[in-house]
């Protein structure tokens, strides 16, 4: 495996800055991608790692270089850079995020026009061999170099997404909001101005080192200091987002984290009941919500893990509404990108209008238990057909995404993480002590020396 064969992922270019990705391999990715895209004009965004701003000079040198045109948008979150791309019709682009791994990470996230992601199976393998073959360029006067367009697009992006809130019918609730140093940030302190609501904001200031906590909210630990401000500012809600401002986790009023599967469910039952239209989701997903799609009169559609898979379904198929486990949320009328911010302003309309406390509009969806655990990625293979030979017999078994296995009182999905080097493991269970049985029963196959 060489340096490239380890940062081309399945639905990215992700590495450590800078033994695995640095300005370097940034330029000959900018050229690669430029010859892929074969567009006029593509844009380019980056979140505020501290790495950013140098990899996307390299990277602007190298598409400029193939004679390609670029808007830059500066610091931004990979939801204002998707909807740039599609709703302004560019030929793609280039994110470049590490979205929720640690500081030392980086990478580029690319898409095709209609913010289409480049992933393995899309692309990043033919990008990734152009890289291999380019021939360097010895002199600048030989080429005509792209042009590059600088252009401040949040209150484009702020227009947007209040289409999606009706600011009435909110009532003054205290909200707490952790961006954790994030390019969420000033989308949030703009949004502070124009919602009726009391909004405590931690750790708005961009700050690439994450000082305050690892930028991934899905992280337990990442919210406590969130969780403890809810409580003791006796708030209705907390929110946080991750480093590039794409995931949203919700904690409710009694300071608890909030499953996104449960969050999702709200959503369709209130929003979605009768629309009888395809919504999304990904393998590890609870059951309470493809039942509630069912019950609510809509079709349910899996899809593997990773937004490459779900975008590329919810635009080939016009799914209405997309939701994954890991707190991504996919709007059809939001131009199918993520839309972190069209779910926070429904669950603020309902803490308004129901005037019930959100711990208690959630509680119908808490039907089962659900727990998880990672392991490293260490002979990953070979320990997931470990598994897979234990339940050979299971009434259901799928290799479709990892390895799923179903039987009625109880699941379970493991799979190869695709973005850090562990395997990840959740299930789901009718009872807590069948839940703790069968966590217990698959960690032992998997920590068997």
């Amino acid at each position: 495996m060489d340096a490239l064969d380890k940062i081309f992922k399945a639905y990215d270019i992700r590495g450590i800055y800078p033994n695995e990705i640095n300005e370097d391999i940034a330029y000959k990715i900018g050229r690669g991608v430029a010859k892929f895209l074969k567009a006029g004009k593509i844009v380019i965004g980056r979140d505020n790692r501290l790495s950013s701003d140098s990899l996307f000079q390299a990277l602007c040198d190298g598409v400029r270089d193939e004679g390609t045109d670029i808007l830059d948008i500066g610091i931004t979150t990979t939801p204002i850079f998707y909807l740039v791309v599609t709703k302004y019709e560019y030929g793609g682009g280039v994110m470049i995020s590490a979205s929720h791994n640690p500081k030392e990470y980086n990478g580029f996230k690319i898409v095709k026009s209609g913010s289409m992601p480049v992933g393995e199976e899309s692309g990043l393998q033919e990008i990734k061999k152009i890289v291999k073959k380019l021939i360097p360029i010895h002199s600048k006067h030989e080429i005509k170099r792209g042009k590059l367009e600088q252009r401040d697009v949040l209150q484009h992006y702020l227009k947007n997404i209040l289409r999606f809130v009706d600011i009435e019918s909110i009532k003054p609730l205290k909200v707490i909001v952790d961006t954790a140093n994030g390019a969420a940030g000033p989308i949030v302190k703009e949004l502070d101005k124009r919602l009726p609501i009391t909004m405590i904001h931690l750790f708005s200031e961009l700050d690439g080192r994450f000082p305050n906590h690892q930028p991934n909210p899905m992280h337990p630990a990442a919210t406590a200091v969130l969780q403890e401000k809810v409580l003791k500012q006796k708030a209705d809600l907390g929110v946080a987002f991750d480093g590039d401002g794409d995931r949203i986790l919700f904690i409710d009023e009694k300071g608890e984290r909030i499953n996104p599967n449960y969050i999702a469910a709200l959503i369709v039952n209130r929003f979605f009941k009768g629309a009888g239209e395809r919504i999304s989701f990904d393998t590890p997903t609870s059951w309470v919500l493809r039942e509630e799609i069912r019950k609510t009169g809509n079709i349910p559609i899996c899809t593997k893990v990773g937004h490459v898979y779900l975008k590329e379904r919810i635009l080939r198929q016009k799914a209405i509404f997309g939701a994954e486990s890991s707190g991504h949320y996919y709007l059809l009328d939001d131009y199918s990108v993520e839309s972190p911010f069209f779910v926070f302003f429904k669950i603020l309309e309902l803490l308004s209008k129901e005037k019930k406390p959100l711990s208690v509009m959630i509680k119908p969806f808490e039907k089962y238990y659900i727990d998880g655990a990672i392991f490293k990625a260490e002979n990953a293979e070979k320990k997931i057909k470990q598994v897979e030979k234990f339940y050979k017999d299971a009434p259901r078994l799928s290799l479709y995404d990892g390895l799923s296995v179903d039987y009625p009182n109880w699941h379970f999905v493991l799979r190869l993480s695709h973005t850090e080097p562990v395997m990840r493991l959740v299930v789901e269970a009718k009872t807590q002590k069948l839940l703790d049985t069968k966590m217990k029963q698959i960690k032992s196959i998997l920590e068997k020396k």
